[in-house]
């Protein structure tokens, strides 16, 4: 993995579509305690909130008691919306919190099983892949960091704006990527990817996960929780890898570390294949160009050639440097068999459109 630095993360929901959801108070209720305990974004909370319906009215003495349950901000500024739009509706029976029984990780002995299964699958992912052909598209986006000169109070959200949208021909064969710049902000270019500056990431189709798995990196694996991701349910683990044993090179005006980091996977719990995997530097030299470098990649099944494959699906990667913070949001679109004909054949003239927000999105598990 290799991360450039030119100058200078889930939205909640109850169902699979973006339609407005229709909620007693009870379901509110319980929707609300699932993700205090799932320690659920507030911003994103909200964001589905927003976009609620309520079927019975939502009294003062209710949403003190919803607010009892450790609500953010915004969560608390959309359920008094929600108050105020139901103010005509049949009043709903008390509702009293349900006290809920966590369930109990897996046994010592079933997580040390379930890391020795991904662990040899993620040795082993790059050789199991097909040759084939996609469509990348970075956003790339830049915004003061909050509590600095420019970006506000400390603890608000960045204000993100785009600064350039690029459009890649990502060819895999034998196990090799290659990029080709097609398109910069939906016009053709022959500027060479590898010159295109800014921040840039590769090794998605495998590097990271072997990286944090092969033995030399003695990576720590704890339990974290029980998720839900894309539908499908997760066991998550917590991991850690020590500078000394680190391979993840973060470079910035032509100086390079290899920072110690630590993250998140998620697997699947059917198949035990790799769903989601975070990672995020860990004691960066005070004098580094790059103060922050962290990396979320997601997977899910693609169809290539008529048969289904767990591919990247979008990488996001936060850079911050001085007083300036740098997104990429990396999606992975139409994915094709690899051949001498798709090599004539791709032809993008339109770059497509952002992924749904809920198609990265953790959710709350049931």
């Amino acid at each position: 993995m290799l991360y450039r630095l030119a100058a200078v993360l889930f939205a909640v929901s109850l169902a699979a579509s973006a339609q407005i959801q229709s909620l007693s108070i009870k379901q509110l209720f319980s929707f609300i305690q699932s993700s205090v305990q799932m320690k659920q974004n507030d911003k994103e909370v909200a964001g589905f909130l927003a976009k609620a319906k309520l079927t019975e009215k939502l009294d003062d003495r209710t949403l003190e008691e919803i607010q009892g349950l450790g609500i953010g901000p915004k969560t608390l500024a959309a359920l008094r919306a929600l108050r105020d739009q139901s103010g005509n509706l049949s009043a709903a029976a008390p509702v009293t919190q349900v006290k809920t029984v966590p369930k109990p990780p897996p046994s010592s002995e079933e997580q040390a099983a379930i890391i020795d299964d991904v662990r040899e699958y993620a040795l082993n992912y790059s050789k199991t892949l097909p040759d084939y052909i996609c469509t990348l598209v970075v956003r790339r986006y830049a915004a003061p960091i909050p509590g600095g000169r420019y970006g506000g109070h400390r603890g608000d959200d960045p204000s993100w704006q785009l600064q350039n949208t690029l459009t890649v021909k990502l060819s895999y064969f034998e196990q090799k990527e290659d990029y080709k710049l097609i398109l910069v902000n939906n016009t053709p270019t022959q500027v060479d990817y590898a010159r295109v500056g800014g921040t840039r990431s590769s090794g998605d189709f495998g590097t990271l996960l072997r990286e944090v798995f092969e033995p030399a990196s003695e990576a720590h694996f704890e339990w974290d929780h029980w998720g839900l991701l894309r539908g499908r349910p997760t066991y998550v683990f917590a991991y850690h890898v020590k500078e000394e044993r680190s391979k993840w090179h973060v470079t910035a005006d032509q100086e390079d570390t290899i920072p110690a980091y630590r993250g998140l996977i998620h697997v699947d719990q059917e198949t035990r294949q790799v769903l989601r995997i975070s990672l995020e530097a860990v004691d960066l030299p005070p004098a580094f160009p790059v103060k922050q470098a962290s990396d979320t990649l997601d997977y899910d099944y693609q169809d290539v050639g008529g048969q289904m494959f767990l591919l990247p699906l979008k990488n996001k990667v936060l850079i911050s440097g001085g007083e300036v913070l740098t997104r990429n949001d990396n999606e992975y679109h139409l994915y094709h068999k690899y051949s001498a004909e798709s090599e004539i054949k791709f032809d993008t003239t339109e770059t497509p459109a952002p992924l749904p927000e809920d198609k990265t999105s953790e959710q709350p598990r049931k």
